[in-house]
């Protein structure tokens, strides 16, 4: 099933899309480091990796009627800073503001299907009516204002149209959904919006999978069977009194840091240069910044503006020490598979992982729409060209 991803950044998305069976016509990410993690990974042509069509380059200015239409799925994590939690907080006014440049592609390319990965902090209170707006735009990207149109003035125009219940055009259903990375057995308590919306000609019901692991699960491990503690070798510990299970849940555990760190060889030794696995010093837990417990999934990774932000992407040891997680740690708490290599400083990799999408939860929200769409696609991919030229990718 042919698929578009733009704002592709380092790759996390588009790896899970690939392994849920979507083939990727175009892949565009505008900066260079993250192009440069993407072109090093295809050169070493890694399974899922050495067939993607890499555009460094800016959305706002593709020229996406260039591309064959109506590919299978759009998809794509549109720039989060104006929403996030630890930004600025300037919304629609910010002018990293991406979700224009998202519509534009769908206008052009038409998609069977979308799919937008975004910050917790678009749900915040104070960009509801945007945010609305945004969805309203996504149900009819054909109902489009012109520049002097304030976004308000257009939002009443969608609003008239949604309760109008007029489907001319292009149409889109679409759903919302708060996700718990962890709850998808990826390690790591990473929440995050997703955003799904299937063409409305197509007639497709589908919804969000369900969570497939939970906290409960992992409690039930750790401190009624203690079978978590014997996958470790680690002595058991004493159970918690308030632990209490009326019937066993369906769901697996939790994936924890322990589960994915343990088995990484010692820093220092050629295994673990060779897999970018590095002690890196100076780690210190204060007010605000207290890293992640071994036996829990790691805190949400960051990536900040300025490098790491101090603190939150470090592990908490069974002392009670402290220190920055690797390259390798932290992108196994990604879910990126080891071969995958992350080119340039601890920083950059770290940077460029809190930026990512979890490789698994996208697999597993992308499983679900390909079930959905696979009857109902062009799966055979055809070449992107360019003023009669192929474009060409790196």
């Amino acid at each position: 099933m042919r698929s578009v991803e733009v704002f592709a950044g380092i790759g996390g998305l588009a790896l899970g899309l690939s392994r849920s069976g979507f083939q990727h016509s175009c892949l565009i990410e505008w900066d260079h480091d993250a192009a440069e993690t993407l072109r090093r990974n295809k050169q070493k042509k890694l399974q899922f990796v050495h067939d993607w069509p890499i555009y460094e380059d800016d959305v706002r200015q593709f020229p996406f009627e260039l591309i064959p239409p109506e590919p299978a799925l759009l998809s794509g994590g549109v720039p989060c800073q104006p929403f996030s939690l630890g930004g600025k907080h300037g919304g629609h006014l910010d002018d990293r503001n991406m979700f224009p440049a998202f519509l534009n592609a769908m206008r052009t390319l038409r998609p069977k299907a979308i799919l937008i990965e975004n910050v917790k902090g678009l749900l915040r209170q104070s960009f509801a009516s945007y945010f609305n707006y945004v969805l309203l735009q996504l149900k009819h990207p054909e109902v489009v204002s012109d520049a002097a149109t304030d976004w308000t003035e257009h939002l009443a125009q969608l609003e008239e149209i949604e309760t109008s219940g007029a489907r001319s055009g292009l149409n889109y259903n679409v759903v919302y959904q708060l996700v718990n990375a962890a709850d998808f057995g990826v390690p790591q308590k990473r929440e995050r919006v997703f955003i799904v919306g299937i063409r409305s000609d197509l007639g497709i019901d589908w919804s969000f999978p369900a969570p497939t692991h939970s906290r409960v699960a992992l409690d039930i491990d750790r401190w009624i069977s203690g079978e978590y503690w014997d996958r470790h070798d680690l002595p058991r510990r004493s159970p918690m009194d308030n632990v209490r299970v009326s019937f066993p849940p369906s769901t697996l555990p939790w994936v924890t840091v322990r589960d994915v760190v343990a088995d990484l060889p010692s820093f220092g030794s050629p295994e673990a240069e060779r897999l970018n696995h590095r002690l890196i010093p100076g780690a210190r837990s204060y007010a605000g910044h207290t890293g992640s417990p071994m036996d829990l999934p790691a805190k949400a990774l960051k990536a900040g503006d300025h490098g790491v932000p101090g603190g939150e992407n470090m592990i908490v040891l069974d002392g009670g020490d402290v220190r920055y997680m690797s390259v390798r740690e932290a992108a196994r708490i990604q879910t990126f598979p080891d071969e995958f290599e992350f080119p340039g400083t601890w920083s950059d990799g770290l940077r460029q992982l809190g930026n990512a999408v979890p490789v698994e939860l996208g697999e597993r929200i992308a499983a679900s729409l390909a079930d959905s769409l696979a009857s109902t696609v062009d799966l055979l991919p055809r070449k992107v060209r360019r003023g009669g030229l192929s474009l060409q990718s790196a």
